[in-house]
């Protein structure tokens, strides 16, 4: 059975995380790299193979990790003995195309509304930020970077690029001197429209993945597609 066509929303979302994590040349330099190393890459390795600051290159490895192109492994090597563990990217997959999978279910999704409607607006609200909240937790530790602390305005980034490859289309900005998640797509299709309160799983999404990646924070949504709204906007606050 061959993969079905995307969907128009799902194409644009599908573009959307490819120009997000290929958008500069060095890092599809980057990821070709990485994809003729079976073993990996080490942050070093990349620095020093394109001449970049480290630092550099750890950034345009995390940005093509949060887009689901990389995958982290924490190793120890002989030579860094008691040390500091040194983190490995591999590629997660062989070819990168616009086929990238929309991770929702409608299904379940829609499942998910007829269940919460049958609570009161408070508790399903509450039950939807915790399922958003663990999963977002997940989604970050999968990015291999529990032990690195990040500034505020890279964790929000890094949420951004994440969201993007489970089709969000994210990207975080600041406006009235507010930092904001803004959502140009909502992967959980008309289910949300019918049942909004699914919407406080985007909310315990940014909330649990920042809680990894830098801290405490606060999260509202302040516009929603659900219910109207042209994008989703999360207003954050540590």
């Amino acid at each position: 059975m061959g993969t079905p066509p995307l969907t128009a929303t799902d194409f644009s979302s599908a573009v959307t995380a490819i120009a997000a994590a290929f958008g500069d040349p060095t890092r599809r330099e980057i990821y070709l790299y990485a994809r003729s190393n079976p073993g990996g890459v080490t942050a070093a390795e990349v620095a020093d193979h394109f001449d970049l600051h480290p630092n550099v290159a750890r950034h345009h490895l995390d940005k093509l990790t949060g887009g689901g192109y990389l995958e982290v492994a924490v190793e120890r090597t002989g030579r860094s003995g008691a040390g500091r563990p040194s983190k490995r990217y591999r590629v997660t997959a062989t070819e990168v195309d616009l086929a990238i999978p929309v991770r929702h279910d409608d299904l379940l999704v829609m499942l998910l509304g007829r269940a919460l409607a049958l609570l009161p607006p408070d508790t399903a609200a509450a039950m939807a930020e915790d399922v958003g909240l663990e999963y977002g937790r997940l989604m970050a530790r999968s990015m291999g970077d529990a032990d690195h602390q990040r500034s505020f305005q890279a964790a929000m980034h890094a949420v951004a690029d994440a969201l993007t490859a489970h089709g969000f289309a994210a990207h975080a900005e600041k406006r009235n001197h507010e930092l904001r998640i803004v959502s140009e797509h909502c992967p959980f299709g008309e289910a949300v429209r019918e049942n909004p309160v699914i919407c406080a799983v985007d909310r315990g999404l940014v909330k649990g993945m920042l809680a990894e990646l830098y801290g405490d924070a606060t999260a509202e949504l302040d516009t929603t597609i659900a219910l109207g709204d042209d994008v989703c906007v999360t207003t954050v606050e540590a």
